[in-house]
C-alpha cells in the first residue's frame, strides 16, 4: 500500500531564530511564536533596557533567548552584528516607523527617518542574514503592511516605504533562491498595540478601520503568530517572495 504523504512540521528545534524590533508588539509577539515552536532567539532593539525587559520576559517563558541593543538603521553595526555571530536559520525584521501627514505638508525629515528605518534598514538586515545564512538555506521574513498594497490618506510616505519593501522581497528572493534562502513579507491590518494606543482611541478612527476589515474587527499580535511560525518553518519550503497578507480582508476590495 502506498504510503500517505506527511504534513511538513510547524516545528523549528535545533534552529536559531534573530528578531529585530522585538522589543514590545509585534516583535515580541514574533519571537514568542518562533520561541514557542522550539528556535533558540536572539532578540535585539536599539534600547537596550527594554530589549532586556523583552528577553526576561521570555526567559520566564522558559525560552531560549539572549537580547542585544542593535541600531539596524546603523549598518556597519548591523554588518559587525551578523559577522560575529553563528549563522541563522531566521531573520525576522520587525522594525519600523510610521509619520503620518498629508502629503503636500510631509516634513522631508519625516520622509528621510521613515525611509531610513522601513527602506534602507530593511534592505541592508536582510543583505547581511542572507550573507550569513550562505551556503546553508534560511528565511527572511520582513514585517511589512497591508499599506504595501493600498494607499491611504494621510500616509503616502509610510505607504511609500512598504511599497518599497515588497518590492525589494520579490528581488532578493529571485537572487537568494539558489542558495535556498526564502524571503518573504507579512503584511498586517491595523494592529492593536502600544504604538497603536492613540489611534484606537480615536472612535472615528475605530469605526473606519473596522469598516475597512471584513472580518469587523482589528488584529491582535496573537493573529500575527501563526503566520511568522508558517515562512519560518518547513511547512512554507516552497514559499518565497511573496507576502502573507493578515489584513481581514482589508485588500479584497
Amino acid at each position: 500500500m502506498q504510503s500517505l504523504p506527511i504534513t511538513p512540521s510547524f516545528r523549528l528545534d535545533g534552529r536559531r531564530a534573530f528578531v529585530a524590533g522585538a522589543s514590545r508588539g509585534i516583535g515580541l509577539a514574533l519571537a514568542a511564536a518562533l520561541a514557542g515552536a522550539g528556535a533558540e532567539l536572539v532578540i535585539v532593539s536599539r534600547r537596550k533596557a527594554a530589549i532586556q525587559g523583552a528577553a526576561d520576559r521570555l526567559r520566564d517563558a522558559g525560552y531560549s533567548v539572549r537580547a542585544e541593543a542593535l541600531d539596524i538603521t546603523d549598518q556597519p553595526a548591523v554588518r559587525a552584528f551578523f559577522a560575529t555571530e553563528d549563522r541563522f536559520d531566521v531573520a525576522v525584521n520587525s522594525a519600523g516607523m510610521a509619520k503620518h501627514a498629508p502629503a503636500m505638508t510631509t516634513d522631508p525629515d519625516w520622509y528621510d527617518q521613515v525611509m531610513a528605518v522601513n527602506c534602507r534598514a530593511a534592505f541592508f538586515l536582510a543583505r547581511e542574514a542572507a550573507a550569513a545564512m550562505r551556503p546553508r538555506a534560511g528565511s527572511i521574513i520582513q514585517v511589512s503592511s497591508q499599506m504595501g498594497f493600498t494607499g491611504g490618506e494621510d500616509r503616502a510616505v509610510y505607504c511609500a516605504s512598504k511599497h518599497a519593501v515588497e518590492g525589494m522581497t520579490k528581488s532578493m528572493a529571485i537572487e537568494w533562491g539558489r542558495y535556498g534562502i526564502r524571503v518573504n513579507t507579512i503584511c498586517p491590518t491595523f494592529v492593536r498595540t502600544e504604538l497603536t494606543a492613540d489611534t484606537f482611541a480615536d472612535a472615528g478612527k475605530v469605526a473606519w478601520i473596522e469598516s475597512k476589515i471584513k472580518l469587523g474587527r482589528v488584529a491582535e499580535v496573537e493573529d500575527l503568530m501563526g503566520a511568522v511560525v508558517f515562512l519560518a518553518s518547513d511547512a512554507s519550503a516552497m514559499v518565497t517572495g511573496t507576502h502573507l497578507l493578515v489584513d481581514g480582508g482589508w485588500t479584497a476590495g
